[in-house]
C-alpha cells in the first residue's frame, strides 16, 4: 500500500494571507492522479465569503463561471491539499458575504438572452418582409419584459 506524502501547511503564512470577500483569487489545489502522484490544478474566482476567521476550521468560498454555469467551491484555509493561494485582484466591497452575486449573474444572463432574441426577431422581420414570425421563446421573453415594465 502506497503512503501519501502531503507536505505540512505553514500556518503562519496562511494566517497572513488576509483573504477577504471581493478578492479575485487563484487557488492551486493538489489532485491525486495515480497512487502517490499529484498534479496542481488552479481554481480562479471571486471570494464570496470567508468564515471562522483564521482559526483551525477557517474556510472561504470561491465562485467562478465555466461555460455559462456558475461553480462554487468551499476551501479549508489550512488544508494540506491546497498548495498555494494567490490574490490576483482586490476589490472594494461593502458586504462581508457576497451571496447576491449568484442572483445578479443570473439576471445579467437573462438580459443578454433577451437582447440576443430581440436581435434575432429583428433579423427575421427583415427576412420575412416585415411580418414578424412568432416563436415560443420570443413570446415568453416579450411576456416577461411586459411584466417587468408594469412593475
Amino acid at each position: 500500500m502506497a503512503t501519501k506524502v502531503i507536505t505540512p501547511v505553514n500556518i503562519e503564512d496562511r494566517k497572513k494571507l488576509d483573504i477577504r470577500s471581493g478578492d479575485l483569487v487563484r487557488v492551486w489545489q493538489k489532485i491525486e492522479e495515480d497512487k502517490g502522484k499529484f498534479r496542481l490544478q488552479a481554481f480562479e474566482g471571486l471570494v464570496l465569503a470567508t468564515k471562522h476567521g483564521s482559526e483551525a476550521g477557517a474556510t472561504f468560498t470561491v465562485r467562478k463561471v465555466i461555460d455559462g454555469v456558475g461553480v462554487e467551491r468551499i476551501f479549508p484555509l489550512f488544508s494540506p491539499m491546497i498548495d498555494e493561494i494567490e490574490t490576483v485582484r482586490r476589490s472594494k466591497v461593502r458586504r462581508a458575504k457576497l451571496y447576491f452575486i449568484r442572483r445578479k449573474a443570473a439576471k445579467e444572463i437573462r438580459h443578454q438572452m433577451r437582447r440576443i432574441m430581440a436581435q434575432k426577431d429583428a433579423k427575421e422581420e427583415v427576412v420575412t418582409g416585415g411580418t414578424p414570425v412568432a416563436t415560443p421563446v420570443a413570446e415568453a421573453i416579450k411576456e416577461t419584459t411586459e411584466k417587468e415594465t408594469k412593475k
